[in-house]
């Protein structure tokens, strides 16, 4: 029996060729499909890297001063910035302050607060064989970055590695994703307004500005998104040896052993259905162990109920989905759901006109299905049930690394093992979503989930070449003893000394 036995949905159109996360369109690099960058483009990056090459960015008083006028802007301009959230993605006030707003400043003071203590060298021991000397290593900023957005959240994914850039004294081009066209907008007139222009440029557009931006020469590129776009990035970057930070997404489960179910099911809503689901580190999916699922599909319709009322197409709190595209390809993922077996806990509504789908509760679905295959990305969580903690984990290990995976047991023995055994780019005991919120901690991917990291300190290393420095006298020359020739004792005073 399909999961909409009774009450089936209309079948909305065929999905177009979507990606199924955060990507903003970059079609080929190859050079020769590319041709030669825009002038736009040629004119802006020149003009970043001449900065870039004379230090402009690199004093500590031009740092702070940025991060300071970064604050300014998001605090005079805050409205303005909740509107271009409403406007590309129906984002509820209150959510988005905490989701965009809030989660960029806490990156803004935390850089403040330690933007000395980064900058100052970090001296190191010196083996007895070259002493007299010394030796530290310092955080050189790399000189010209690029930072491409997603739309999921257009605003947060954008500065909150800026904030990192300009800590670490670098110049900055921004790409926002045109598929979130009125927060791209808003960026590309109010940064100009706040930010030296001589250090960070917002390059708007599609498909060939990005394709024109791959083929500059950059220090570092960074890339928030899906993984079909993260691959051309990488390979666009890989032709001229540029490093690159790229955060990507994949199936982030959820396992659930035991605990307060109806704490449990306020927290796993919470996660899945904030931004309509459009996070990267919301979870995919849950596997529950043993009774955890008959108590979770009792649980969950509460919660979703609790947050958003009965009908949570009215609600203020609860948003919609970016474009048509995607809301086609969700629909085709729960009419592809309806044909097979499986049950529909609740949910299930959608309007095409208001991009609507309603947040959906799904159980016992076939584990191969494109549901389970790929990033939902969307208000719709399935609910597996598993025999064993031990069966959970095989589950995911047997899947590509997510970028998060989340654990709900009060054992610290199942804990300890779940840190052990799997393998994602980060882990949340109990709570999901919240790791990426503190600025103390790295926030990045790992395999086919992304590479790199950033937030805080992490972020300002990223954008940073540590760089070893030696130094020492040659007015005493003490290395006389590593020099050839070599005899037995001089060879044995050698090994002794290193």
């Amino acid at each position: 029996m399909g999961i909409f036995s009774g009450r089936r949905a209309p079948a909305a159109p065929a999905a177009p060729a979507v990606p199924s996360a955060e990507e903003t369109a970059v079609p080929s690099t190859d050079a020769a499909a590319a041709g030669a960058p825009g002038p736009r483009v040629n004119e802006t990056v020149g003009r970043l890297r001449d900065s870039a090459d004379s230090r402009l960015a690199h004093p500590r008083r031009f740092r702070a001063a940025q991060l300071r006028a970064l604050e300014r802007l998001l605090e005079e301009h805050a409205q303005d910035v909740l509107d271009a959230l409403a406007a590309d993605l129906g984002k509820p006030e209150v959510e988005a302050r905490l989701s965009e707003l809030d989660l960029v400043r806490a990156e803004i003071d935390h850089a403040q607060l330690h933007l000395t203590e980064w900058m100052e060298a970090r001296h190191v021991r010196v083996p007895v064989a070259f002493q007299p000397a010394s030796a530290k290593v310092e955080a050189q900023p790399l000189g010209l970055v690029l930072i491409i957005g997603p739309w999921n959240y257009p605003v947060q994914l954008v500065l909150s590695p800026l904030v990192a850039a300009l800590a670490a004294g670098n110049c900055a081009v921004l790409k926002p994703s045109e598929a979130a066209p009125a927060s791209s907008a808003l960026l590309a007139r109010l940064v100009p307004q706040y930010l030296d222009a001589r250090a960070v440029a917002v390059v708007e557009g599609g498909a060939e500005t990005s394709q024109a931006l791959l083929a500059q020469r950059w220090d570092h590129i960074f890339y928030t998104g899906g993984d079909r776009v993260g691959r051309i990035v990488a390979e666009a970057a890989a032709r001229q040896l540029t490093p690159v930070t790229l955060e990507l997404g994949g199936k982030s489960p959820a396992v659930v052993v035991d605990g307060s179910y109806a704490a449990i099911a306020r927290r796993l809503a919470y996660g899945k259905f904030l931004n309509a689901g459009q996070t990267c580190v919301a979870p995919d999916y849950v596997l529950a162990v043993g009774p955890a699922a008959a108590e979770l599909e009792k649980h969950l319709p509460r919660a979703i109920n609790a947050f958003y009322g009965k009908d949570p197409a009215k609600s203020r709190d609860y948003g919609r989905i970016v474009n048509r595209g995607h809301f086609d390809r969700l629909a085709g993922f729960l009419d592809a759901a309806a044909q097979g077996p499986g049950t529909l806990v609740s949910g299930g509504g959608r309007d095409a006109e208001a991009l609507y789908i309603e947040p959906t509760v799904l159980a016992g679905v076939d584990v191969e299905s494109p549901l389970m295959r790929e990033e939902i990305f969307g208000p719709i969580l399935p609910i597996i049930r598993v025999e064993s903690f031990d069966a959970a984990v095989r589950f995911v290990n047997a899947r590509p690394a997510p970028l998060a995976a989340y654990l709900f047991s009060e054992k610290p023995r199942l804990q300890s093992v779940f840190e052990d055994r799997v393998r994602a780019g980060g882990i949340g005991h109990n709570v999901c979503n919240a790791h990426l919120a503190v600025p103390g901690l790295p926030f990045g991917g790992v395999g086919p989930s992304g590479m790199g990291n950033y937030h805080g300190k992490y972020g300002f290393e990223t954008f940073s070449q540590l760089r070893p420095v030696l130094s020492k006298t040659a007015m005493l020359d003490t290395l006389k003893a590593v020099y050839p020739p070599y005899g037995w004792a001089k060879t044995k005073v050698l090994r002794k000394l290193m």
